[in-house]
Parts: C-alpha cells; structure tokens; sequence
C-alpha cells in the first residue's frame, strides 16, 4: 500500500510538471506581444505620436484648404483599427489566454467597447466642418458592419454609416475602394497604421522591399501620407514570415530572432 500511494504521488508530481511545461510554452507563444501591447497601452509617448500625427494632419489639411483648389470635392481616407479605434485590449486577451488571432476577435468587436485613439475624433471633427468628406477604409469585413458602425457612433465619430465605411469584400487589398473614393473625390490625405494603408505597391513584399519602397516615397510621408504607430501586428511582420500563414508560434517564433540585429562583443 506504501508503494502505491508513492508511486501515485510521483505520477501526479509528473502530471503537474507536464501540465505546468505544456501552459508556460503556451502563453511563451505570444511573449512577444507582452512589451509591444504594454508599450502601446501606457506610453505616453504613444499619446503623444496620435497627436503628432492628427496635429500634422490638421496642418496639411489646412494648407491644401488655403490652395483654393475646389474643382473636385476634398476627402480624407483614415484606416479604423489602430488609426481611429484602440484594439488592443484584444491583443491583451491574446496574451492572457495564449491564443492566436483570430480568437476572441469577433467578440471583442461586437462588443462595440473600442475606445478613441489621441487626436483622431479631433481632427475628423475639424475635416467635415471644413465641407471635407471623411471615409473609413478597413478590413473588418462586412459582418462586422453594424457593430463598427455602432462602436464609431457611440464614440461621435461623424458619417460612420454604410456609405463612408467601405468594408472588407472578397479581399484585403484597398486599392479598389480607394480608387471608388477617387472617382468622386480628391483625396487630400490617406492615415493608417499600415503601409497597404496608402498604396499596394506594398503588398506582399518582403521587409527589403518594403523598405526601399518607403525610402523611394519618403517625402509624401507627412504630406499626403499620415502613418500611425503599431507595433502588436501587421504587414511588417507578416513578411517577416513571407506571408506564411500555416507557420507554427515555434517557427515564427524563430524567423523573428533571425530578424534581430546585434553586435558581438570583442
């Protein structure tokens, strides 16, 4: 009897170490979320980047408004997540429950919760009275409507209906529906936290490619183009992973340490 009751304390000693090894590598999964949501959650220096950027934007808008140039009615293009609206306590419910997106996702939207970023309600404000049509272009896709558009009225966000949300169709790529915006409209500025946010000439492309990209257009950024901070997610570091979505958390995991840039000590 002796025996049996320590060899049964042994396997449950067992079983609870696997257990514990099996939750720590879980929620080690997403590890690398933990400082880039802490970052953007309480920083004020990420306070202070929204307002920067509306700020900037407040002043481009005013000077193409001082040109005179009304022969096509002016709009402004702002991307919805991470642009106008704060997701990330999504991310912190990645982190707490060692899950991946898009877990949780569709609940977090519906629950319509999403706060203002710095600056956005603003400076949208500040466009429509000066006659300046707003559009949301996002990738949330169509059975997410009711729920944005009720989450961006409850927080005053003006024209969030049907006609100024374009919405995600049969795919991610925003050049469609900005070119729908150009038929009607001169688009003054374009705002987002994405690259693909402003032109698909990014996408796709691997991290070199991009950079270059950017570094060719370097003067339209704080002109016509206005770009948010994100470090939680995105087109950055999807081609890290050559856009390889079946890739396991081990494996991007690795790629993201083979990204890391160090010296070596003498």
């Amino acid at each position: 009897m002796k025996k049996l009751l320590i060899v049964s304390l042994c396997i449950i000693m067992v079983a609870c170490q696997v257990t514990k090894k099996s939750s720590v590598h879980e929620h080690d999964d997403n590890e690398h979320l933990i400082m880039a949501t802490l970052w953007f959650q309480q920083a004020a220096e990420v306070r202070a980047l929204y307002y920067q950027a509306y700020n900037l934007a407040h002043l481009q808008l005013e000077h193409d408004l001082a040109s005179e140039d009304n022969s096509t009615k002016r709009a402004v293009v702002l991307d919805i997540d991470e642009t106008v609206l704060d997701n990330s306590p999504h991310e912190g419910y990645l982190i707490r429950s060692g899950k991946s997106y898009p877990e949780g996702w569709s609940e977090w939207v519906s629950l319509a919760q999403a706060e203002a970023l710095p600056g956005a309600l603003d400076f949208i404000n500040f466009a429509i009275s000066h006659d300046v049509d707003v559009f949301y272009i996002t990738n949330r896709k169509k059975d997410e409507q009711n729920a944005t558009i009720l989450n961006l009225r409850r927080l005053g966000f003006p024209l969030a209906d049907s006609a100024h949300i374009l919405f995600r169709t049969d795919k991610a790529n925003k050049e469609e529906r900005r070119q729908k915006v150009s038929q009607t409209h001169r688009i003054v500025l374009l705002m987002g936290d994405n690259l693909n946010d402003f032109s698909d000439i990014w996408e796709k492309t691997l991290p070199q490619r991009r950079n270059f990209l950017t570094d060719s257009l370097q003067y339209e950024f704080g002109n016509r183009f206005i770009v948010l901070p994100n470090p939680m997610y995105g087109d950055w570091e999807n081609a890290l992973y050559h856009y390889n979505y079946q890739l396991s958390a081990h494996q991007r995991d690795s790629i993201r340490r083979s990204f890391i840039k160090a010296f070596s000590p003498l």
